[in-house]
């Protein structure tokens, strides 16, 4: 690869975008209501980057991204992302965020405990809320406590955690229900 590139793909939920550099996919967006929105938001946050055929790395990413946003099974954790100019806890919130098995969540404080900084939640919401790299580092898993937010990064342009989540479940082997996924309950707290 030489320098940025970008495209944008065709997907079950609409069309969107991804940008990439020398070092790996510098980011993704998800479907803004009109395409022209979703370019103009590409080329507003990759200036530097040319609308270009992606390469084999690139094009494999697409394939999963596609997949997935299809509601069938796809590991793209193998999708090299290009971390520099991220913060370094944010990349220590990503690089756990791609271990959340599909269909299954976590909360703000689950991930900073998994971090070792457990009273970090509110620097993981902050995190989460930064994602450049929508649907391969699933920040949709990612959920608060007690409650369900449904906002997702502005690289998610119109789609909601609650709609991405709903796909991963149609198509999941996994134990939990979609009740389970879209309104996880907070355990118990200890009485006295």
């Amino acid at each position: 690869m030489a320098g940025r590139g970008y495209t944008i793909f065709d997907t079950g939920i609409g069309r969107c975008g991804i940008a990439w550099g020398d070092f790996g996919i510098v980011g993704v967006q998800l479907p803004e209501a009109r395409e022209i929105e979703t370019r103009g938001r590409m080329l507003r946050q990759y200036p530097n980057a040319r609308e270009l055929r992606p390469p084999l790395n690139v094009e494999i990413a697409i394939e999963g991204i596609v997949t997935l946003l299809r509601g069938q099974p796809s590991d793209l954790s193998d999708v090299t992302l290009d971390m520099s100019g991220i913060h370094a806890f944010n990349a220590r919130v990503y690089a756990f965020t791609r271990t959340i098995p599909r269909g299954e969540t976590r909360t703000y404080g689950e991930v900073a405990a998994s971090l070792r900084a457990s009273g970090a939640a509110h620097s993981v919401a902050q995190a989460i809320s930064r994602n450049p790299f929508m649907i391969i580092v699933p920040c949709h898993r990612v959920l608060e406590a007690g409650s369900y937010a449904d906002r997702i990064s502005p690289n998610g342009g119109t789609i909601s955690k609650r709609r991405l989540l709903s796909l991963e479940v149609a198509g999941s082997t996994s134990s939990k229900t979609l009740f389970d996924v879209l309104l996880p309950v907070a355990p118990p707290r200890p009485q006295g």
